[in-house]
């Protein structure tokens, strides 16, 4: 195998010859007639000409190669305490029936489908089975708000949508019939066809003529074979929210995807087929799409499906029984999971109940990894904890340590190296022509063409993908994050571009921040946002979550995270404010929500986000804001 400084060198020298080796690893019912056709830039096409079905390649062909036995899926549900698991040879069944139930409803190659499901095996059921007939997919978030799922509905036009009864939290069960009721009669877009997984825990009102039951759709016919699509026909649309509160439609195609995440799952991930791989995340997110469904299975991995939480079902011990259970071998969440870990077992302590003597890795993205996360989770679990990032946009990662190749030096607050294919440049926002000098923070951006895998364009919108991606940074794609590069290639992402403040005319990085207080031994997470001033034009505030068990006085604590800033950044921070809560507000995939906490601070209006776990933490913040005279003169 090369090295990874080769692999890195020849993906951006000879793209058509690395990917095209790469794609060697795929089943293909017609070979491509070029790997890379970038004629019309920035709509870049990988694999024109090829022919291919991604399900046939998650499935059909691990069965057919002698896998059939193995564990494809293990659906894990402290939540029902249900274990399941489903051998290649099931699923590809399980698949290929109601692929036939779609197909006999009159579901076609191009026709959308949206899927509206929790954490159950059907969820990627639903998704293998549209791949299966080239339908194309569109994953919402179970539990989403009905005019948050109607804006999606009216965007994709789906022929019909996939659901289930109801979700399940911890304490509560979430009915989903309703929302999506509410949705379809607010939207414009009326789907033809419902169906409705009916679970134990909450039983549904059908609508005649419109509903049907799950399991009836799947017992109406026999399995069906896969249907080839074109490499350039879209897999699956995924919604991400905009700048403006609209939702913007990213497409995925088949080719490009099914070579790119294939050839992750060893190049990033480390792992041969047969492994255990668990990405503790959900089917609505694209790590759940890219990491839980289709690259695990397309590479013969055991994917784990988690119905569950990191805390309370039933403790912060949860994760390592499932790792013990199965003998998973990587382990990728949210660096928020393990903080909440973190939070209530400070020291550990339930570890050691475990045997985890099969587990190798544990990868952190969807948010920066603060130092010490990192550094809790290497002392407690005693293996490599690798930051790694990208974006819902690029479908798999940008920046990473490639564990395929051997795991590099960590470098706390670093996702390491650009992965192969991307070429990442770190540009100046005012003048983009003009690169950083190394070590000085920047825009990021990765210089055209993209690499497979990662977005061809928006749904029906390709102004909007020129004007969300492609336009500030010309010939390349502005990924939106700020960040540098060390003297040893090292990417380091600071914050969102929106994130870095400016301070009396000194650009500085909230998530540099961020570090220095996480650092403190009482607190558990934290967010700092910049807010209005007018001497200095923005200060940062902080805001700080404390340790279950932390007993002290919050003044107390918010003196010496104040003196802690200014020792390890500078005066210059001008870093003067913290205030203790009992949460942040995040999204349910566990982003901090800065933004709005920004906008609540300096009174400004905000939409509500769709995505928000809990939306009373907002007047909570509120409230907390107030006792300190934010916003300013209320």
């Amino acid at each position: 195998m090369a090295t990874y400084e080769e692999d890195y060198a020849r993906s951006l020298k000879d793209p058509e010859g690395f990917w095209g080796d790469a794609a060697e690893g795929i089943s293909w019912y017609k070979k491509w007639d070029t790997v890379l056709d970038d004629s019309n830039s920035p709509f870049t096409k990988w694999f024109s000409g090829g022919e291919l079905n991604t399900c046939y390649n998650c499935l059909d062909r691990h069965v057919e190669a002698g896998r059939g036995d193995q564990a494809a899926l293990i659906y894990d549900s402290p939540m029902t305490g249900q274990i399941k698991s489903f051998t290649y040879s099931e699923l590809t069944d399980l698949v290929a029936r109601f692929a036939g139930g779609l197909d006999q409803m009159g579901i076609k190659k191009g026709d959308r489908v949206i899927i509206y499901m929790p954490m159950v095996p059907e969820a990627a059921v639903a998704m293998l089975a549209c791949a299966r007939i080239g339908a194309i997919h569109s994953v919402v978030f179970g539990g989403f708000a009905a005019n948050e799922l109607a804006t999606r509905i009216d965007d994709a036009k789906p022929v019909a949508i996939l659901a289930a009864s109801c979700g399940l939290e911890p304490g509560r069960v979430v009915e989903y019939k309703p929302l999506l009721d509410e949705a379809i009669e607010i939207s414009s877009h009326k789907p033809a066809n419902v169906v409705v997984l009916q679970r134990p825990e909450c039983q549904a009102s059908m609508i005649d003529g419109r509903d049907h039951d799950w399991s009836e759709v799947s017992e109406r016919t026999g399995p069906i074979d896969p249907v080839p699509v074109a490499a350039t026909d879209p897999l699956y649309v995924l919604y991400t929210s905009g700048t403006t509160g609209m939702p913007k439609g990213v497409v995925r195609d088949n080719g490009g995807h099914a070579v790119a995440l294939h050839w992750s799952m060893k190049g990033v991930y480390g792992l041969d087929p047969g492994d255990v791989f668990w990405a503790a995340s959900d089917v609505g997110w694209v790590v759940g799409h890219s990491y839980i469904v289709y690259a695990p299975l397309l590479h013969g991995n055991t994917s784990i499906l988690f119905e569950g939480k990191p805390i309370g079902t039933p403790d912060a011990g949860t994760f390592w029984r499932v790792i013990e259970q199965h003998k998973v071998r990587a382990l990728f969440t949210a660096p928020t999971a393990f903080r909440a870990i973190k939070q209530h077992d400070p020291k550990g302590k339930l570890v050691h109940d475990y045997d985890l003597s099969n587990f190798e890795t544990l990868f952190l993205a969807g948010e920066r990894a603060d130092p010490d996360t990192i550094i809790w989770a290497q002392d407690t679990l005693k293996v490599p904890v690798l930051d790694h990032w990208w974006q819902t946009e690029t479908g798999w990662p940008m920046g990473a340590n490639c564990t395929g190749y051997g795991i590099k030096p960590v470098k706390l607050g670093s996702p390491t190296l650009p992965v192969p294919g991307y070429d990442i440049r770190i540009v100046d926002e005012e003048d983009p022509s003009h690169e950083m000098p190394q070590g000085e923070i920047g825009v990021i951006a990765v210089k055209l063409p993209l690499p497979p895998g990662t977005l061809p364009t928006l749904w029906e919108n390709d102004s909007g993908f020129l004007k969300s991606y492609m336009k500030d940074v010309p010939g390349y794609y502005k990924t939106g994050d700020a960040g540098y590069i060390d003297e040893d290639g090292y990417l380091f992402i600071m914050a969102r571009t929106d994130d870095i403040i400016n301070v009396a005319g000194h650009r500085l990085s909230t998530g540099g921040m961020e570090e220095v207080v996480a650092g403190h031994k009482d607190v558990a997470e934290c967010a700092v946002i910049g807010v209005k001033d007018e001497l200095k034009g923005q200060i940062p505030f902080g805001f700080v979550v404390l340790n279950a068990g932390v007993n002290r006085d919050g003044g107390e604590i918010a003196k010496e995270l104040i003196e802690r800033v200014r020792h390890m950044i500078g005066p210059v921070a001008a870093f003067k404010h913290v205030l203790v809560v009992k949460r942040l507000p995040k999204t349910r995939s566990g982003k901090i929500l800065r933004a709005i906490m920004r906008k609540i601070a300096d009174g400004e209006e905000f939409r509500f986000p769709a995505t928000i776990d809990d939306p009373a933490i907002l007047d909570e913040i509120t409230a907390d804001l107030k006792l300190v005279g934010y916003p300013h003169g209320q």
